[in-house]
């Protein structure tokens, strides 16, 4: 015979230890996966690198000056990527600049890229906490 905490059991009317478990390590399991999807939504945002492109001047056929506002974390080293193009797109001129960890969000930079043709173009094409 069958006795009625054995058909509570078999029921689902009273929770088991099993049952119990089995639901605190999905809540934990939860709770460490919304916990990594936020702290790498943080972690990208505190590490983000803006720059605007302020002005360039063709100096000659052999180099582009270029002017640029870099917005990044205080306290980070940073670097970007420039590059002058010609007429049809093509890159005829690249450069890799690094700067040093600054006191200041945002800081001014004027560089030369040095060219292989006359560029029409220079600007930055991005930039990265290093």
């Amino acid at each position: 015979m069958t006795t009625p905490d054995e058909l509570d059991d078999r029921y689902g009317r009273t929770p088991s230890r099993r049952r119990r478990l089995v639901a605190t390590l999905a809540i934990g399991v939860g709770a460490v996966a919304a916990g990594a999807i936020a702290w790498g939504a943080v972690s990208n945002v505190l590490d983000d690198v803006d720059v605007e492109t302020v002005a360039f001047d063709v100096v000659d056929e052999h180099s582009v000056s270029l002017s640029f506002q870099v917005a990044a974390p205080a306290g980070r080293d940073i670097a970007c990527a420039l590059e002058a193009r010609d007429p049809d797109h093509g890159v005829v001129g690249w450069k890799i600049v690094e700067y040093p960890a600054s006191t200041q969000h945002t800081i001014a930079v004027r560089e030369v890229i040095p060219t292989l043709a006359e560029a029409t173009t220079g600007f930055v094409n991005s930039c990265w906490v290093t």
